[in-house]
This record gives structure tokens, C-alpha cells and sequence, in this order.
């Protein structure tokens, strides 16, 4: 999935990002590719990847880590011929591995939505439906050294993938968790903790007086202050066909 964008002045290339989807779900990444897309400034060019292999909705740390090798695979065929790389997996699989294997900057949605969450000094907690990822959840706060500022993780009882199959019952249920975070643990802003659950966290934001931060949206921002305080990329830099995944929002 691909889309256009406006190219900067002076002969540079636009800068194109590109969004791995760890899961197989075409309907999945469709949904965060248009996210992205509305996170992203007018002159980036997005384009998304679909794992080949794999879960439609990573539920377990199994399924996570299982994961990985889709994500290398897609990211190393692809760098040369990106600005930079979204990896859209709330626990981020191979982000730490990717970031050594290419040259252009490499950001998991986790990562990023946390970062922003702690903004400020921000005491800050996550609402998933995944009871299975809590752990890696809880890990990846502590390699960013944000655990002192962590009210913990939120999730509602109930199947996650029974939850994602219905879009009222999945907002109703990380809505709880989101007020259970805030009035109970004291958070101060909440990250919703899944890509797939990116629209619901979209839909719910409004309920609350506190930020509910998506981590597509989170990413698309923080991508785009990165590569925007880098190099312009010449005009004649080679590019490669496209991900066999990818395809053009017109078709």
C-alpha cells in the first residue's frame, strides 16, 4: 500500500516511510497505513508492508517473537530505498536487531507512544486486550528506563480477538481500562497499547481529560521529527521496486 506525496523544493526526493505490519492482516494494515497517514505531514510519502507469515493479530509473546524474522526480512529488503522504517507491533519485534542491519532511522509504535506518554515527567500507564503481552509490555518500559513513571498495564477481561471482531465491545472495554488507569493507578496519560487497537483508541480519546495516545499516530510523529532534522535525500538516489506486500491506494 502506497500513497503519493508532494516532494520537497530543490530537486530532493520526498521522504518515503515505510510501515511493517508484523501481522498478516491486510484489513489490519489498511487501517494503520490511513492513521499513519493522517499523523504524517503532507510532504511524506507512506507506504505500508504486510507480514507474509505469521498471526493476524499478535496476541502472545510467542506469536511476537515469531514476528521478528517477517520484520527483517521486509526492513532489510527494503531500506535502501526508504527515509525511514515503522515497525507496527506494539512490543516492537526486531527493532533493536533491524536498527543494526540498515542505515535509515528504524521506530517501533511501542516505543514511540511510551516516549510521548512520559513526556513531561508524566506518570503514565497502558489499556491493551492482550493479557498475554503484559510482560513484554512491562519490559520494554523498563529498557527505555521509563519504569518510575509507570502506573501499569490495564486490560479488561474478555478474548482480544473476540474484542477486535466487535469495534463497540472493543472501545467499551479499553474505555474501562483507560478510567481504571487514570482513576486508579493515577496515570496522567494513557497509551492504548496495540496497533490493531490504534481507530479504538482514536474513538475514545474524547471521553477523557487525560491524553489517549495511539502508537501509529505516536510513531508517524516522531518518524517525521526525526527525518525532518536530516539531510534532504538527492534526487537521483536509487530506489527498488516496491515490497511485493505493497500496493497503491488507487488500485
Amino acid at each position: 500500500m502506497s500513497d503519493a506525496a508532494s516532494g520537497p523544493a530543490n530537486g530532493a526526493v520526498a521522504p518515503v516511510v515505510l510501515l511493517i505490519n508484523p501481522n498478516t492482516s491486510r484489513e489490519t494494515t489498511a487501517m494503520m497505513h490511513g492513521i499513519a497517514r493522517a499523523a504524517l505531514p503532507p510532504a511524506f510519502a507512506l507506504e505500508s508492508a504486510t507480514a507474509a507469515r505469521g498471526a493476524r493479530m499478535i496476541t502472545t509473546a510467542e506469536e511476537l517473537s515469531t514476528s521478528i524474522e517477517e520484520v527483517l526480512s521486509i526492513g532489510q529488503a527494503q531500506a535502501s530505498r526508504v527515509s525511514a522504517i515503522v515497525i507496527s507491533a506494539f512490543g516492537d519485534p526486531g527493532l533493536g536487531r533491524l536498527r543494526e542491519r540498515v542505515d535509515v532511522p528504524v521506530v517501533g509504535i511501542g516505543e514511540a507512544a511510551l516516549r510521548e506518554a512520559a513526556e513531561g515527567g508524566r506518570r503514565f500507564g497502558v489499556a491493551t486486550t492482550t493479557p498475554e503481552l503484559e510482560a513484554p509490555i512491562v519490559a520494554l518500559v523498563e529498557r527505555l528506563g521509563l519504569a518510575a513513571r509507570f502506573t501499569g498495564c490495564r486490560i479488561p477481561p474478555g478474548d482480544p480477538l473476540v474484542l477486535a471482531a466487535n469495534s463497540v465491545l472493543q472501545d467499551e472495554a479499553l474505555a474501562e481500562a483507560v478510567r481504571d488507569a487514570v482513576e486508579r493507578d493515577g496515570a496522567q496519560a494513557v497509551v492504548i497499547g496495540g496497533g490493531p487497537l490504534s481507530r479504538s483508541a482514536e474513538r475514545i480519546a474524547g471521553r477523557f481529560a487525560v491524553p489517549v495516545i495511539a502508537p501509529v499516530a505516536a510513531a508517524m510523529r516522531a518518524v517525521a521529527a526525526t527525518v525532518s532534522s536530516m539531510p534532504a535525500l538527492p534526487s537521483d538516489r536509487p530506489r527498488l521496486p516496491p515490497h511485493p506486500e505493497s500496493a497503491s491506494d488507487a488500485e
